[in-house]
Formats: C-alpha cells, structure tokens, sequence
C-alpha cells in the first residue's frame, strides 16, 4: 500500500512524496499468530478533524508531525511546488512539512471532511 507524504525541503518548499508501507512480521499478540505491522514512531495524542464544505485553508505549515487517516470525504491538498492533490475517504497520509511555505487545502464536494489525526513524536528508522 502507498501513501502520500508532505515534506518540507532545505529550501522550505513543500513537495508530495508517494512512499510504501514496510511491514515487519510481529508476535503482536499471543498466543494470536503473528501479524505483519507498519510502524512509523511513537505518538502523542489522536485528535478527529471535522471541515465542513467551503472550508478552505490558506498557505500553512502543519503544527507538529502528523499522520491522517482519512474517514470521510475529500480534500484537495496544494505543496509550493504547485503540486496538487485529492486525498479521500480510506486514505492515510504522512504530514511532515512542519516549516517553510507549508501547503494548502480545502474540502472539495458538498460532504464533510473527517480525519483521524495522530500525533508522532520521532521517526523511527527501520529497515
């Protein structure tokens, strides 16, 4: 499975980037057989998101390292390489570009936008 991240350059300019996921096989748990998990760093907190239809957010940089998980509707995310995209409903997203220009969004159609937001502290780096 792939997923977009946003990232800010040495420059402080946004770009996507489509990464995969990279599962490990994990005695997660016993005595259940192991599962293959995704495991991208520790957390802080889970928030849910709500942006009703018309809401459209200017140039901004996210608050802190934040994964999405996309539970209902669409939005269309801008990065300052002008790069654009529409992220919906069963869809997750690495939101990492926490300076320079940042990005836009706004919530496209007539539904409203509900995203599970997680919190990350660090990036582990696995193989």
């Amino acid at each position: 499975m792939k997923y977009p991240r946003l990232y800010s350059d040495e420059h402080g300019e946004s770009h996507f980037e489509d990464l995969e996921i990279k599962y490990h096989t994990v005695d997660f748990a016993p005595p259940a057989p192991p599962l293959d998990v995704f495991i991208l760093g520790s957390t802080e907190q889970c928030s849910i998101l709500r942006a009703k239809p018309g809401w459209q957010g200017e140039w901004h940089s996210a608050p802190f390292r934040q994964l999405h998980f996309y539970l209902s509707g669409e939005i269309e995310a801008e990065v300052s390489d002008g790069e654009v995209r529409r992220i919906s409903a069963g869809s997750i997203a690495l939101v990492e570009d926490t300076s320079g220009k940042g990005h836009r969004s706004r919530v496209v159609g007539s539904s409203e936008v509900i995203i599970a937001v997680v919190k990350l502290n660090d990036l582990l780096n696995l193989p």
